[in-house]
């Protein structure tokens, strides 16, 4: 097969190493890419969303197989235009239809879909400019803290949580308003705080059947002891330590089957992974969000631990035949720690030189927002490198993966360095 992997991140340079491990993959492609993926793939300079360039790239190289890695295309088609085209239809897309994709392209949407399929989810309301005042009096129902969240895509930084009511109102405001996060607050979802530690859930479907990954803990806030500002991700652990058989039963009844349900039952075509962000209250899952994709940095502790064949995977996705493949995963616990621009997730600067990858060992080196320039890795962004590192612990993974980040550097590199800190 040859196989294009879109996207140009960490998740996106996992999947090229995973798939690269495969004897059925003759020909690996990645669009855009990074220095991570030029070293085992061909690096294409083509924007995630340019799908005619996409079209022009999959005829050129014979490509049979496209992984989507991001959210953007999808909600915006990518699959669709596929199906539509008489010379791509008979390519493999993993990634939802527009339809389903609306999933994580709109929260009101989820919302809506989780209450018709009696998934348990927070209690919610969603408002417009329209009916602003209705908003503030809605918040007034509610305990704090509020959770005001951007119906539409917002890059991850579309969720606010505040514990103050008139800071929740005129954040209300801003985001409705004075549209703080553009066309993706033109509706805001208000919920209800459910207390309780968070996990992820990670589901492959053909539409029909579907296999469940192992579940992760990713850490979102840049600072120690999960405080300071929202980021993609700064760090993830796998498998979860405090979800217990007994609570894995429970997603798979509660969330993970009637989910799969509800999509064929509404129509939805999806053809892909499903990422369920969950919290436990008490013992209990509720749903916090749907993403039609892999988690980053999530993708870097899941896929390492996948000891099937993932070509062979994602073609028993493509070709529904998903029930027949045995899903095989390492017993060990994996870890993964970003390196971060300094200054990120506000302003950073690019183009600094890392040094040290040469020296790593006992770790695998995913590379996120750096690319090749001149012969040297530099970075390009502000989540830069996730260091992935097997144990029998998470203990021990994650002492491994810090003594590996001793031995990289590049100008203001940060990174937290209690991953793992709350379990």
């Amino acid at each position: 097969m040859n196989i294009l992997v879109l996207g140009s991140g960490g998740r996106e340079h996992t999947f090229a190493w995973k798939l690269a491990q495969s004897s059925r993959c003759m020909a690996l492609f990645v669009a855009p890419g990074n220095s991570g993926t030029q070293a085992i793939a061909t690096n294409l300079n083509i924007g995630v969303t340019d799908f005619k360039a996409i079209k022009s790239a999959v005829l050129e190289h014979h490509i049979d197989l496209v992984v989507v890695g991001p959210e953007d295309p999808l909600v915006q088609g990518i699959h669709d235009f596929f199906l539509e085209d008489d010379s791509l239809k008979n390519v493999s897309v993993i990634g939802p239809q527009k339809a389903a994709a609306e999933l994580e392209g709109s929260k009101e949407f989820a919302k809506e879909f989780m209450m018709r399929h009696n998934i348990p989810t927070a209690a919610y309301q969603s408002f417009t400019k329209a009916n602003v005042e209705d908003g503030y009096n809605f918040l007034e129902t509610l305990k704090p803290p509020y959770v005001l969240k951007a119906d539409g895509l917002a890059a991850g930084k579309g969720v606010l949580i505040l514990n103050d009511l008139k800071e929740a109102k005129a954040e209300l405001k801003s985001m409705l308003v004075d549209a703080k996060f553009g066309e993706a607050s033109t509706k805001v979802v208000i919920e209800e705080f459910l207390d309780g530690i968070e996990l992820s859930c990670f589901v492959l479907t053909d539409g029909k059947d579907y296999k469940i990954l192992p579940t992760a803990k990713d850490y979102k806030r840049i600072g120690e002891g999960d405080t300071g500002l929202n980021t993609g991700g700064m760090g993830a652990i796998s498998p979860v330590p405090f979800a217990t058989q007994a609570f894995l039963d429970k997603i798979e009844n509660e969330v993970v089957k009637p989910t799969v349900e509800g999509l064929q039952k509404d129509n939805l075509p999806y053809v892909g992974f499903i990422f369920i962000g969950l919290i436990k209250v008490g013992d209990d899952p509720k749903v916090i969000e749907y993403n039609v994709r892999m988690g980053d940095p999530e993708t870097e502790v899941v896929l390492p631990r996948l000891k099937t064949d993932l070509v062979t995977v994602f073609e028993a996705m493509a070709n529904q035949t998903l029930a027949q493949v045995e899903i095989e995963i390492d017993e060990r616990a994996a870890t993964t720690v970003m390196l971060v621009s300094g200054g990120y997730p506000e302003a950073y600067e690019k183009g600094k030189e890392i040094f040290g990858l040469e020296t790593i060992a006992d770790s695998i080196v995913f590379h996120a927002g750096a690319i090749e320039k001149e012969g040297k890795v530099v970075t390009s962004g502000g989540r830069v490198m996730a260091i992935t590192s097997f144990g029998d612990t998470y203990q021990e993974a994650i002492k491994k993966s810090y003594q590996s980040i001793n031995k990289l550097c590049f100008d203001k590199m940060n990174y937290r360095k209690d991953i793992g800190f709350d379990l």
